[in-house]
């Protein structure tokens, strides 16, 4: 029986069970069409409504709810379409994902939906950049991440909890204890008697709530709501069980019978119903006719749903929905003054100029603030821009990923530095399952922009001297930029910031204090995806970029001693790649060597060769010949690195190729 202090008006408590019954009596329609093998797959919440109803329902319209696989109660009680619904569950092309993803694997902006990926916790820091951009507005909204006990394990869970006691985020997490991920039960999952005990570990504010119990529910998150409007993020752990398996074809055999037995009479329905027969007189006759109003309300939308059009696909659409071609309209740059400048300088003065042009930018990362960054670019910013806006971040490279998924589905330009581009693997899953395929899924463009300083030479060792850059190319959603130049890394950088898509940044950090060139003092605007031919030739091109811009030019230099005329190409960008002109300097030149920094295998260069060799085949006078670093890890000591380098083999195949 469910107690409460009030009691409830008779219009808000038949508001109450309608809410509840409505995602129970939809599951139910569900599990029969799985069963007829009419849709593939069910993640099922019965049992479970009251805590997804509870919290849609003590929740404000802006405050944004960030659900999972078992909370179908957050989108009928914010009464999101019922034919839209239906086909997005059933990968139908009306759904909110047009098929391209299934179940709860999307969001709905316009009623401050964000779903979920398979990643679970990966959302979690999501929360704390929605909230963040929420708390930088100036909106009384809350952001509201819901995860199971299993996902209490895994990294983004406690770096998102971190982060946001750290910056005193409007922020609620809720944790659904089900009693087992997957079929792990909680016994073996964690040590503590209960998970909202590592609330205090954080420093933030913890309850222990009964997830069956809706009046509970809505009770605990009103006032976990009026807290993290005080700057008080709040943890809560919902107690709860799953009725069903995991999915449908997991069945539930490894669960004890007593159990199902004794949480039968817990049902938040069964007991709400109970409360309703004591408080208002209902009886089992209104109970089933509350009933078929529900069922109706979704009747005829749901067959209809059942007979919608399957997507059909459409390789030019499909591709085009990879990444957003809102490409922003600036005025042609004028030709203003010039002077000489270091690559570091113009990574400086381009965030810059863009930071005092776009209240919306702001940068996030280790040491970036007081400090200025390891690297010193953004040292002033702080003082300029404001705490706000030039924010230190603990050691979370995934959670800060995340993180600026928030702001920018809010419509902020976040920048995240890595202080090394070696630290980038602890936040590979942000980058690849979140941030790359986020707009093709269901998303608006996500203009994050993420600086990597990379790239060996120095004399840094095996964990920050790597050139990750090829990580990341078979992911698409990505933007990859690799400037070798001072003029691209003003120019590329500035038009990075404003490119609506997520940029990969690389910086090479031999390159900060080495390089010097004269140019405009002002960033000028340019579409990323573009070679430059840094240098003209005719006998044989040099494909390359980033550092290997440097090496190429130099080689040039020599053989043109020779009277052998070489010609540059930098790719400037290793994604998108311009096929164009790779394909117009092999024409011209005939013979190609493909430069780069990393190790030989699986580097940028493969992909390279790979399309030369299937598109450009006639036009080649030499095989082509590739360069690149030793398949080792970088050595520490100076001498070592300059053998593992592999430098010299530059001229060796270069005179190998004009020699053929």
């Amino acid at each position: 029986m469910i107690k409460t202090k009030e009691k409830l008006s008779k219009t808000k408590a038949l508001e109450i069970y309608k809410a509840l019954l409505l995602p129970r009596r939809i599951e139910e329609r569900m599990l029969k069409l799985l069963r007829q093998n009419k849709i593939s797959k069910w993640f099922s919440g019965i049992g479970q409504e009251a805590v997804a109803v509870g919290v849609t329902l003590s929740s404000k319209k802006e405050d944004y709810i960030l659900p999972m696989h078992r909370n179908l109660g957050v989108f009928t009680t914010r009464e999101v379409p019922f034919y839209s619904l239906f086909c997005q569950l059933f990968g139908k092309a009306d759904g909110f994902s047009k098929g391209r993803e299934r179940s709860f694997h999307f969001g709905i902006m316009e009623h401050r939906i964000v779903g979920m990926i398979s990643h679970l916790a990966a959302m979690m820091p999501v929360a704390d950049g929605l909230a963040l951009a929420k708390k930088l507005k100036q909106e009384d909204a809350v952001a509201f991440s819901f995860c199971g006990d299993g996902a209490t394990s895994e990294g983004d869970f406690h770096e998102a909890l971190n982060l946001a006691a750290v910056w005193k985020l409007p922020v609620v997490f809720i944790i659904e204890n089900n009693g087992y991920g997957l079929s792990t039960p909680t016994s073996e999952q964690y040590a503590c008697e209960r998970l909202v005990d590592r609330a205090k570990g954080y420093g933030i504010h913890g309850m222990h709530i009964d997830g069956n119990n809706v009046l509970e529910v809505m009770n605990a998150i009103t006032e976990a709501r009026t807290l993290a409007l005080k700057g008080k993020p709040v943890l809560i752990e919902a107690q709860t069980f799953r009725m069903r398996g995991h999915e449908e074809a997991s069945g539930t055999h490894y669960v004890p019978d007593i159990l199902f037995e004794n949480w039968a009479e817990k049902d938040p329905i069964l007991r709400f119903e109970q409360y309703m027969e004591s408080h208002h007189m209902h009886s089992q006759e209104d109970f089933d006719a509350i009933r078929k109003e529900v069922d109706a309300s979704f009747k005829k939308d749901l067959e209809k749903a059942l007979k919608a059009p399957e997507p059909i696909f459409d390789k030019e659409k499909e591709l085009n929905a990879v990444l957003s071609s809102d490409i922003p309209d600036f005025p042609p740059s004028s030709n203003g003054s010039s002077s000489e400048k270091r690559f570091v300088d113009v990574i400086q003065s381009s965030l810059k100029q863009a930071f005092e042009e776009d209240d919306s930018l702001l940068i996030v990362g280790q040491d970036v603030a007081e400090y200025g960054g390891v690297f010193k670019i953004t040292e002033g910013f702080i003082e300029q821009f404001g705490k706000d806006r030039i924010r230190n971040t603990p050691i979370i490279e995934s959670g800060v990923l995340g993180a600026a998924v928030g702001l920018a589905l809010e419509g902020f330009k976040p920048v995240v530095e890595m202080q090394f581009s070696d630290f980038v693997s602890c936040g590979m899953n942000q980058i690849i399952q979140n941030i790359a395929k986020s707009h093709y899924r269901w998303s608006p463009p996500l203009n994050i922009t993420i600086r990597m300083p990379h790239g060996g030479g120095v004399g840094a060792g095996p964990f920050h001297s790597q050139s990750p850059e090829g990580w990341f190319m078979p992911h698409a959603g990505l933007k990859i930029v690799v400037p070798g130049t001072v003029e691209d890394a003003q120019n590329l950088l500035y038009s990075s910031l404003y490119d609506p898509n997520p940029v990969l940044f690389f910086e090479h950090k031999k390159l900060y204090r080495s390089l010097r060139a004269t140019t405009p003092n002002q960033a000028a605007y340019e579409p990323l995806g573009k070679a430059k031919v840094q240098r003209q030739g005719t006998d044989a091109t040099i494909i390359t970029y980033g550092m290997g811009v440097q090496w190429a030019l130099e080689a040039a230099d020599e053989f043109a001693q020779k009277d052998i005329s070489i010609e540059v190409l930098d790719l400037r960008c290793l994604a998108p790649l311009d096929y164009e002109a790779i394909k117009a300097t092999v024409q011209k030149t005939n013979r190609v060597l493909l430069l780069q920094e990393p190790s030989m295998i699986m580097g940028p260069m493969s992909e390279v060769s790979a399309w030369i060799n299937e598109h450009c085949f006639e036009d080649l006078d030499a095989p082509v010949l590739r360069c690149a670093a030793l398949d080792m890890p970088i050595p520490f000591n100076k001498g070592l690195e300059d053998g593992y380098m592999n430098r010299e083999q530059l001229n060796i195949q270069l005179k190998k190729l004009v020699d053929f």
